[in-house]
């Protein structure tokens, strides 16, 4: 798998030493909930998410250059419902680091890799109704929105959610690197 930088971040797969990190971020119920999972209730389970869920193919671990910790978690999904050109971004970052720029900026690396690099034309992106964080990021990033999919089991808080879907189109992205 790749690994990816700027002058503040890295995006690298995950690793086995990042458990503590995950634990620390993923602890937090003002992060999980809002992207559909319960909050880790301890080490242990953020070292299985690690194993299990994150240590994926297209799966990155959000690191600060300044510290070395990784502090989110960024994805390109692809296969499965969708197209052979299409791919879905995903995305969390711990609290302490929201309203600085950082998850914008690791969209923006994986919107280029996708496009450039993988020959992808379009790119989703999802969040759950009230997950303003999440819409915000995805609008800076020049996705729109497309459809909501509403009543969506959320198996592990065993509720269901509306998803808002947003898209992005290859062409609309290129006009916006010239711009830019």
């Amino acid at each position: 798998m790749k690994t990816f930088e700027t002058e503040r971040i890295i995006l690298r797969p995950w690793q086995k030493s990042d458990a503590e990190a995950l634990f620390k971020y993923a602890s937090e119920a003002e992060v999980g909930l809002p992207c559909g999972w319960r909050p880790h209730k301890d080490i242990e389970e953020s070292k299985f998410v690690l194993e299990k869920i994150l240590m994926v193919p297209e799966t990155y671990a959000i690191v600060l250059k300044e510290t070395g910790e990784a502090v989110g978690s960024i994805s390109l999904m692809m296969g499965g419902r969708y197209g052979e050109e299409e791919a879905e971004i995903g995305y969390w970052l711990g609290k302490p680091h929201w309203g600085k720029g950082i998850m914008p900026e690791a969209v923006k690396i994986l919107q280029n890799y996708a496009f450039c690099d993988l020959g992808k034309t379009v790119l989703w992106c999802g969040y759950f109704t009230g997950n303003d964080k999440s819409r915000r990021v995805s609008e800076k990033c020049g996705f729109r929105y497309h459809h909501t999919e509403y009543g969506v089991m959320m198996k592990q808080l065993g509720e269901t959610r509306d998803v808002n879907k947003t898209v992005i189109y290859k062409n609309e992205w290129e006009k916006m690197q010239k711009n830019s």
